[in-house]
């Protein structure tokens, strides 16, 4: 699976999970201790570690996608990975303000629109053999 590809199902899963019933709406990990005193110190951190772990992860998948030649080798790789990190993020707020499954579900369609068009001649080159 590319890097373009795991992003979009994150994107669609995170779509799914934010506005299941069986749970309150959002995610803990992006809601919880963002806004904490020094007593919740600890817990912030850890939520933030998460948070930037899943950011990693994202990141490594578009890295992945430099290595193999599907990307560009000037691919902005840590802005990209803030991007998509920013639009899990968002669909967690908007779950927990209301919006439906259908309409996180169109924000993940159009963040991926975002990705950027192009390729790396190797890439090219494969897909006109």
């Amino acid at each position: 699976m590319t890097g373009r590809a795991a992003v979009g199902r994150v994107l669609r899963e995170a779509a799914v999970h934010y506005t299941d019933p069986a749970h309150p709406p959002g995610c803990l990990i992006v809601s919880a201790a963002v806004n904490c005193g020094l007593e919740s110190a600890e817990v912030e951190e850890a939520m933030r570690a998460l948070r930037q772990a899943t950011k990693a992860g994202i990141g490594a998948r578009i890295a992945e996608d430099v290595a193999a030649g599907l990307r560009p080798e000037d691919t902005d790789v840590d802005s990209m990975a803030a991007f998509y990190a920013a639009a899990i993020q968002g669909m967690s707020v908007q779950a927990r303000d209301g919006a439906t499954r259908e309409q996180l579900e169109r924000v993940a369609d159009l963040a991926m629109l975002a990705w950027p068009e192009g390729q790396c001649p190797l890439a090219e080159a494969s897909s006109s053999g």
